[in-house]
């Protein structure tokens, strides 16, 4: 089930062994599975970004503010 949510802070992710990318403040579509959560955007430039993370990664963003999750 894909979920709605919007970046409100500095949101990074890793691609494997690589330093962490910034995922730009705005609309992202959130699909979660048993051990990670996968985000999709659009940049400012119409490319298409998607990252996966672990889904205590995740929580922690949620929590802390950064992502506000759609009701």
């Amino acid at each position: 089930m894909t979920q709605q949510a919007t970046i409100h802070g500095e949101v990074t992710y890793t691609p494997g062994d690589g330093a962490p990318i910034a995922i730009p403040p705005g609309p992202v579509e959130i699909e979660r599975s048993e051990d990670s959560t996968t985000l999709s955007w659009t940049a400012d430039n119409n490319a298409a970004g998607s990252a996966a993370m672990p889904r205590s990664e995740f929580e922690r963003y949620v929590n802390e503010g950064k992502i506000v999750l759609a009701q």
